[in-house]
């Protein structure tokens, strides 16, 4: 059988704390920054946990990822 590919979009995009635990950013904090408030910069630059039903598709396309 063939090996399995990691998606590599992913691995750039989302960091690995445990095995149900997996970081995300927030979108729209790179461009357009003008328009925005600083308040609402400043909730942009969060870190927040995936949500349970998003693991299981991201750990699908992750093989070899403890």
């Amino acid at each position: 059988m063939y090996k399995l590919k990691n998606s590599k979009s992913i691995i750039k995009r989302f960091k690995f704390k445990s095995k149900n635990t997996i970081l995300r950013r927030m979108a729209g904090h790179s461009h357009l920054l003008q328009k925005k408030s600083s308040k609402r910069k400043q909730k942009l630059r969060k870190v927040l946990n995936l949500k349970k039903c998003d693991i299981s598709n991201i750990k699908f396309k992750i093989p070899y990822r403890n």
